[in-house]
């Protein structure tokens, strides 16, 4: 993994190795860089949701078709509620309808929903098309367009159905997170507060010094794709140190199932799975006192929740399906200290006690 600070570029060299480039503005010039990284496709199809095609499809659709492109645009409901199969298959129409080939390629054009879902259409049409990821939301851009991880809900359980297919390029443009909502600021802090977490105290502390502060929003995205990058690459499927970037997915995919994929939002879900283990790793004696104190005015700082209205019976009962659990064991996440994680494996029937300790009951 390579950091250029003036260019604002890191290349992730992973199987097929890409490069993420973080520039206000660069919604207008994609057409020109996507037409060098693949001279030899002629179609394209944008894949957005409805809140955010109105505002940014346009944009891209001319600058596509300005550099020689033949473009169409799918539009589906905005909506982790909607982040199913059914979906998906509109997609693989949509891709039929364009006549996209093997050469072609798709453009995932929105927040995180938006890249799991076009980037799993595009690994499963005709086996596998490329894909631009074009992040447009603080989560997308500091986390999930980056890493190759691509899926779907199910009724049971979040991003059950996937498949591991990279980007061939990800252009993220800072300007686009002026249109998002407060709540989606904050949603998008905790995967920053997450990288910060496991792998630099650095960036935790700058969290920790300025909060929310967007006038330094383009140095947070570079240092935390710049983490998360050196991670993948080192373990692209995950099989070993990949597994430290779901520090607090395990509880916070469990709340968001046990909330409906309503109400509360991934990040903070997260931040609150994040604190659970904390507290749970300092009570068990495996992380820094003073630890969760920590990363709870962190949160706190940046508009974020710190509890949850669900009980530890519910959250373990949701968590039993998690993708960590490994027959009758679960690999979770927790810190040393801050800056420092590990995984940790527990029985299953230990899960119950473990989150109960983490939220002091």
């Amino acid at each position: 993994m390579n950091f250029t600070d003036a260019a604002n570029t890191i290349h992730v060299n992973t199987g097929k190795p890409y490069d993420v480039i973080i520039q206000r503005g660069i919604l207008s010039e994609c057409g020109g860089i996507v037409k060098k990284i693949l001279p030899k496709a002629s179609r394209c199809v944008i894949v957005s949701d409805s809140n955010v095609a109105p505002l940014y499809a346009d944009t891209v659709r001319k600058s596509l078709e300005a550099a020689g492109f033949r473009v169409s645009v799918n539009v589906f409901p905005a909506g982790e509620e909607y982040k199913r199969l059914v979906y998906v298959v509109r997609m693989y129409e949509a891709f039929t309808d364009a006549e996209l080939s093997r050469s072609d390629f798709a453009v995932a054009l929105g927040g995180g929903v938006t890249g799991d879902m076009c980037g799993f259409a595009a690994a499963t049409y005709l086996r596998g098309i490329p894909f631009v990821q074009i992040p447009t939301t603080v989560l997308s851009q500091n986390d999930s367009s980056v890493g190759g991880k691509t899926g779907v809900d199910l009724e049971c359980g979040k991003n059950l159905v996937g498949s591991f297919h990279q980007p061939c390029l990800v252009l993220a443009d800072a300007d686009t997170l002026a249109t998002l909502p407060p709540r989606y600021v904050t949603d998008g802090f905790g995967e920053i507060i997450k990288h910060g977490c496991i792998r630099s105290a650095e960036l935790f502390e700058l969290i920790e010094h300025h909060g929310i502060d967007m006038k330094i929003m383009e140095e947070l995205t570079a240092r935390s794709i710049a983490i998360k990058a050196g991670v993948v690459e080192r373990d692209e499927k995950e099989s070993g140190e990949r597994m430290l970037l779901n520090f607090g997915h395990t509880i916070g995919h469990a709340i968001e199932k046990c909330a409906h994929y309503t109400g509360i939002a991934h990040g903070e879900a997260v931040g609150i799975g994040m604190l659970v283990m904390a507290r749970a790793g300092e009570a068990a004696g495996l992380t820094e006192k003073g630890t969760s104190a920590r990363l709870e005015a962190v949160l706190k700082k940046c508009g974020m929740p710190v509890s949850c209205e669900f009980p530890p019976e519910e959250i373990s009962d949701a968590a039993m399906l998690d993708k960590k659990r490994r027959g009758d064991l679960m690999n979770i996440v927790l810190l040393h200290s801050i800056g420092d994680a590990f995984v940790y494996q527990i029985p299953c029937g230990g899960l119950l006690d473990f989150i109960r300790r983490g939220m002091g009951v």
